[in-house]
């Protein structure tokens, strides 16, 4: 008596394929070339990405996205500020080199010039000044940018920045030239000490320097003015980033900008119509 010749096992996606195993989830047979690691056997491609659908991107501690170049912002701008400062030097000498290049002045930006409150905080007089500034950048900028992920820490570095720039129109002599990063530096330190207090973490180290800087802040011609608007604005964009409630965290977030940038246009003009 014969039996009956034995039915082909063939790939759902090779027909020409032999298979002799099925997927876990769909059960359809695959051969070697589509089998796909599971947690118990094997799945085919498509069972694969069709659960990869379902799996939540990490997110970080603010919910932004994770970026596998962490840090990259931080080294950009750092790199920036070191090129238009090597680009100054060109120019050394010149009294009024900085205030062409961008300097922050307040009736120079009450005709006009309003692009100063932001090109201030890419310029520097001398080595010490762009020195700690950078460094303070380099020690706090990745720190921040992994926290935030890379679109709300662009956004939340050029805020403080710009905003610094607003309390220096305000609270310094109209006549006076400020520059240098500092203003957004100190908004990394506010958002830095409120994200440390959100992760529960040690902010003694912190706010020894804090201390240090308000101290050094209030010698010389160092812009306080600066500082302080960096600083407050970098706590007050900390707080709304980091305590967020997770399910209107993109409203709340959008909503913190909305207000700051807000803020940021009715002071300029306010200013400006002072200042004319």
């Amino acid at each position: 008596m014969t039996e009956p010749p034995a039915v082909e096992q063939r790939c759902y996606r090779h027909a020409d394929r032999e298979a002799y195993i099925s997927c876990q989830r769909c059960e359809r047979l695959i051969c070697p070339d589509c089998m796909r690691d599971a947690s118990v056997g094997f799945q085919c491609p498509e069972c694969v990405a069709e659960g990869s659908k379902s799996v939540r991107a990490p997110r970080t501690v603010v919910g932004g996205a994770i970026s596998m170049r962490a840090g990259a912002v931080s080294m950009a701008l750092l790199g920036l500020n070191v090129v238009v400062f090597l680009l100054q030097k060109l120019t050394e000498g010149n009294v009024n080199s900085v205030f062409q290049w961008g300097a922050m002045q307040g009736f120079a930006v009450a005709g006009g010039d309003y692009w100063r409150l932001l090109t201030a905080a890419f310029l520097h007089v001398g080595i010490l000044h762009i020195a700690f500034n950078m460094y303070a950048l380099y020690l706090f900028g990745p720190f921040v940018e992994r926290a935030l992920g890379t679109t709300r820490f662009v956004i939340a570095y050029l805020t403080m920045a710009i905003s610094s720039s607003v309390f220096v129109y305000w609270l310094t002599d109209p006549q006076v030239a400020t520059i240098g990063a500092s203003g957004a530096v100190f908004g990394l330190f506010g958002l830095a000490l409120v994200l440390l207090v959100r992760l529960r973490q040690d902010v003694r180290g912190l706010l020894v320097l804090l201390a240090l800087n308000a101290f050094i802040s209030l010698q010389g011609n160092i812009s306080w003015q600066g500082h302080l608007g960096g600083f407050v604005t970098g706590v007050l964009l900390g707080a709304a980033l980091a305590y967020a409630p997770r399910e209107r965290r993109t409203a709340v977030h959008v909503a913190a900008f909305g207000l700051t940038w807000l803020f940021i246009v009715v002071a300029v003009v306010a200013r400006t119509l002072q200042l004319s």
